[in-house]
């Protein structure tokens, strides 16, 4: 069987190392290229350590897209729209972004979330892979949406890992800062509200109500944990059964009826989603890991399904328990 040809674009940062560790044993891919301009001309190996032994790639400063059929777009926040725009893109090629550039489904992108365009992704050659914390949270939200139910202002408080914030230092990301410590970021304002509300509405299109979104600063490095709360008027076995019917065909999203943490979901693909009933609030806790299920993980689930293989290809990992 032939393999699908791979380009990482920005491959020496977080979501391009764990794409990496992904694909090196997908067992339908190749990886021709590895891009990094800070890295160019350096082993791969020599980034991300981990793989050492396993991988002789040389990170390169060239894309040549004769040799490949399907790039990832790894670099940060404004450069995906930038190289598309200084490159000319054969129409033979497929892209999946993994930055904020394309999220509203412009330039000809499909929003990538699985759960929600799945049919849609597999027809797409050009896909924009969610935000982490719009994962986390769509995830916890969508059944409702289909179901006409978001009637009142939406709660949510969320709190991720180091990772999230990207490999470049900052004072907030400083290991100094970061351990022993929470705080605060970006309340009521945060940049993936916009592609929440864009799925939510695209389900429920009377849905105008705030998303009130308090995310917060952890001090570990990757996981995502939400908390979303919202009036429900049903029971808690209706909400079970309304969530496990939306689900039933998403191989890594799984409603659970024990208590949820980070650990059930780091190094994994799965977003666990636990369902609570308090007086007339529904509260639905959501858990992925940030560079998994959260970035690279989907963006691979994406590939899977562009190319119509089973979604779970190359993606079932073991998870740490401890």
């Amino acid at each position: 069987m032939k393999k699908i040809a791979i380009g990482i674009v920005g491959a020496a940062g977080y979501t391009g190392g764990e794409l990496l560790r992904i694909l090196l044993w997908h067992p339908s891919v190749d990886i021709i290229w590895a891009n990094s301009s800070s890295q160019a001309g350096k082993p791969v190996s020599n980034t991300h350590t981990d793989l050492i032994g396993e991988t002789d790639l040389i990170f390169s400063n060239e894309t040549d897209f004769s040799t490949v059929e399907l790039i990832f777009l790894c670099s940060g926040h404004g450069q995906s729209k930038k190289f598309l725009e200084e490159n000319v893109i054969p129409d033979h090629l497929k892209i999946i972004d993994l930055s904020t550039d394309f999220r509203d489904q412009s330039f000809g992108f499909t929003y990538g979330l699985p759960e929600l365009q799945k049919e849609k992704i597999k027809l797409s050659k050009r896909v924009a892979n969610p935000g982490c914390f719009a994962t986390a949270i769509q995830l916890a939200l969508l059944p409702l949406a289909k179901g006409g139910l978001l009637k009142n202002e939406v709660h949510v408080s969320a709190i991720t890992g180091s990772t999230g914030a990207g490999q470049a230092l900052s004072s907030s990301t400083h290991f100094s800062w970061r351990s022993n410590n929470i705080s605060v970021y970006k309340a009521f304002s945060h940049q993936h509200l916009a592609e929440i509300k864009q799925s939510l509405k695209s389900l429920q299109y009377t849905f105008e109500q705030d998303i009130n979104f308090i995310p917060f600063r952890g001090n570990f490095t990757r996981g995502i944990l939400a908390q979303v709360y919202t009036n429900y008027e049903g029971t808690i076995a209706d909400a079970e059964k309304l969530y496990t019917e939306f689900y039933q065909d998403a191989p890594f999203t799984h409603v659970i009826n024990q208590p949820l943490d980070l650990k059930m979901v780091v190094n994994t693909n799965k977003c666990l989603l636990e369902l609570q009933k308090h007086g007339n609030k529904l509260l639905i806790g959501s858990a992925i890991d940030n560079l998994t299920k959260g970035a690279s993980g989907q963006a691979v689930q994406n590939m899977n399904l562009m190319y119509n293989l089973p979604e779970s290809t190359g993606l079932n990992f073991k998870n740490p328990a401890f």
